[in-house]
């Protein structure tokens, strides 16, 4: 039998879940408590299974296109789904009282995910009678294109739910990592939020242009990062691997450890002083388009080169 995914909520993260849903031949409903929202979703969701097709990321977009139907109730998203996916607002107050929606309508048995990108499990789902099976799925934007999905729960939630939630993520083609303890902005965030906080002071502070900045990111850093993370990298770069990399070229890490960016960094005058700089074309909506072919093309890429 066919599954069923609830998709509550449908901007941007919740067309992309279910584009990925459908794609892997369930059926999904999609709700949106802004009326017209999800009527609206459905024909941008055709297009853009069309699009992921063009790049080999989807073998049959009009049949993966039947299967996204938009509903008018979230009673009626929820009936008989085995799975959903939330998609709210990042407000901690948004997210409390839609779980605890959530909680009541949603079929006994079937895991409640949020999409949160760094509000805790544990903060909205402590007085629901059905907290056990409630936990973060945390994509990475844009979903469709980047696999990555956090699974963090609660102290209470069931094992039997992490479980069931990987097995999904797994099946539609995405690419789950578990969150073992619970914290604010789980890995992906943090490890990004560090980055940012050094390119903000280094640009800021004028020891190098943002623009700069940029391409050493993406013409250095991110081309071995594309393949591999940072302790397989430094792993290959000293002859006995992680323990000789710390004991070789660390110190400077140490010292940089020692003295860390300041929150100031995100506030006048630091961010006036990179925004002089900055000056990118106004065409943001052509150049978000731009990355989501870029990411196809870099995502079949990667598909094909699996060892």
């Amino acid at each position: 039998m066919t599954e069923t995914a609830a998709i509550v909520g449908s901007g941007l993260i919740g067309r992309a879940w279910a584009m990925i849903f459908a794609r892997a031949g369930w059926n999904v409903r999609l709700f949106d408590k802004a009326e017209g929202v999800a009527a609206s979703a459905v024909p941008l969701c055709a297009d853009g299974l069309q699009n992921l097709a063009a790049n080999g990321l989807c073998p049959d977009p009009s049949g993966a296109a039947g299967r996204i139907r938009a509903v008018a109730s979230l009673a009626e998203a929820l009936a008989d789904c085995t799975f959903v996916q939330e998609n709210g607002p990042e407000l901690l107050d948004v997210k409390q009282a839609l779980f605890a929606e959530l909680d009541a309508l949603t079929p006994p048995g079937a895991v409640i995910a949020s999409s949160s990108s760094a509000i805790r499990c544990s903060l909205f789902t402590e007085g629901l009678p059905g907290r056990g099976r409630c936990l973060i799925g945390h994509p990475v934007n844009p979903p469709h294109l980047i696999p990555l999905v956090e699974i963090s729960g609660a102290p209470w939630t069931d094992p039997a739910a992490l479980t069931r939630a990987r097995e999904v993520y797994e099946a539609i083609g995405q690419v789950p990592i578990t969150v073992l303890k619970e914290i604010e902005g789980f890995i992906l965030n943090r490890l990004q939020g560090a980055l940012l906080a050094e390119a903000f002071r280094l640009a800021s502070e004028g020891y190098v242009t943002p623009q700069d900045l940029d391409r050493t990111v993406a013409d250095g850093l991110g081309l071995r990062w594309s393949f591999m993370g940072p302790f397989e990298t430094i792993e290959l770069n000293a002859p006995g691997g992680i323990a000789d990399y710390c004991g070789r070229y660390t110190g400077f890490y140490k010292r940089l450890a020692a003295e860390p960016p300041a929150p100031s960094v995100y506030e006048a005058p630091a961010v006036d002083t990179i925004l002089r700089q900055w000056q990118a074309p106004d065409d943001l909506p052509a150049r978000m388009q731009r990355r989501d072919r870029r990411l196809a093309a870099l995502r079949a890429h990667k598909n094909e080169q699996k060892d």
